[in-house]
């Protein structure tokens, strides 16, 4: 199922979040990237309701199995394009830029392949 650039980049963020932090709430998810927190609120409502992830009582956001899976899958794709990027000699700053970007339009099958030839 194909999701938007938005919900890939909540649930990335949750991700990289929960791995520096004991547990990941809506604030910390508003500050690491920028936006509102009623924006996030709203985000987190859908990402919800589409089974992404699970909030208790104390506001604390996890990923389900599914929201887990996409947010690996877009880190994934975002790390080894940014390295991959740097490696030809594309300055950090717009290695990171670029892989945000392709990371969300690049199929499965071109993917791979790239990923086939870095490694």
């Amino acid at each position: 199922m194909q999701q938007s650039e938005s919900v890939e980049n909540y649930l990335e963020t949750i991700l990289v979040l929960g791995n520096s932090l004991p547990v990941v709430r809506a604030v910390d998810i508003a500050e690491e990237l920028g936006y509102k927190k009623s924006s996030v609120s709203v985000a987190m409502k859908n990402l919800r309701e589409h089974h992404h992830i699970t909030v208790t009582k104390e506001g604390y956001i996890y990923l389900t199995d599914s929201g887990r899976e996409i947010a690996e899958m877009i880190y994934e794709r975002h790390n080894m394009l940014s390295s991959w990027l740097k490696r030809l000699g594309v300055d950090k700053k717009v290695a990171e830029e670029d892989a945000c970007k392709i990371e969300h339009v690049i199929s499965k099958e071109s993917f791979e392949a790239i990923k086939k030839v870095i490694q």
